[in-house]
């Protein structure tokens, strides 16, 4: 609501780690913090490699413009090896995303834009459902616009892909925004790859509303059932 899309700014802190030499492994989680909206204009973003392990390396970052520090953020990486596996979670029931219509981008807010939505559930007063709902959850097949293969970058911005649940739960827009959210990765280069440019299934909701914060879960799945990520996040927001 105060600046640019949360998922594009943590996707910019991970590119900085993942652009510097030293970075060893593959990114197994991201904590972004938004401290404040990010104006128009230059911006730089300092990394600093806190410790390597055998295992995983951890990495603090700052967004600033000017004098003020806007965002920071953690970043793990880690030598993905193999390993017992299981997956305790399921992915939601959905039609496949051909059989899905797709949502006309309501002009507002413009990163929308960015992405080709097709909504199973939840779709919230953006794509035209203004009444309250008994539930925040919302379901739909995603990617981006124009379509490209799905890298840990794309992933990342997925991640927060959702409007704010507080709006599906009331069916109107509220003011909101994204004071932190953290993504774990669950997908190596390998099953990116075997994704490719397609469809994301995505899905997400809230647990608990009050004194202005909520809290939002997410789940992105790939088209043959795989996990890909999870996202946890705290939402201020007003009303």
């Amino acid at each position: 609501m105060v600046g640019p899309f949360g998922g594009v700014t943590a996707a910019t802190a991970l590119r900085a780690v993942l652009d510097d030499p030293r970075c060893a492994g593959e990114p197994v989680s991201i904590t972004v913090n938004y401290a404040g909206p990010i104006a128009e204009g230059p911006f730089t973003i300092e990394s600093r490699l806190v410790r390597t392990n055998r295992s995983t390396q951890h990495w603090m970052l700052t967004l600033s413009q000017g004098d003020a520090v806007h965002t920071t953020a953690t970043v793990v990486c880690g030598a993905r090896r193999a390993s017992w596996s299981d997956t305790e979670i399921t992915a939601p029931a959905a039609p496949a995303p051909e059989s899905v219509a797709i949502t006309t981008p309501p002009g507002f807010p413009v990163w929308m834009d960015n992405y080709e939505m097709r909504f199973v559930e939840g779709h919230g007063p953006l794509a035209g459902e203004q009444v309250e709902q008994p539930t925040s959850t919302t379901t739909l097949w995603v990617r981006d616009t124009p379509p490209r293969p799905l890298d840990q970058l794309a992933l990342t911005a997925l991640s927060d892909v959702f409007i704010p649940r507080v709006m599906v739960r009331k069916g109107t827009m509220v003011p909101a925004s994204t004071v932190s959210l953290t993504v774990y990765f669950h997908a190596d280069a390998t099953t990116l790859a075997e994704q490719g440019a397609q469809p994301v299934l995505a899905t997400a909701g809230a647990q608990h509303f009050g004194d202005g914060f909520f809290d939002q879960t997410a789940q992105l799945w790939g088209v043959a059932g795989t996990p890909l990520a999870t996202s946890h996040q705290l939402v201020y927001f007003k009303g």
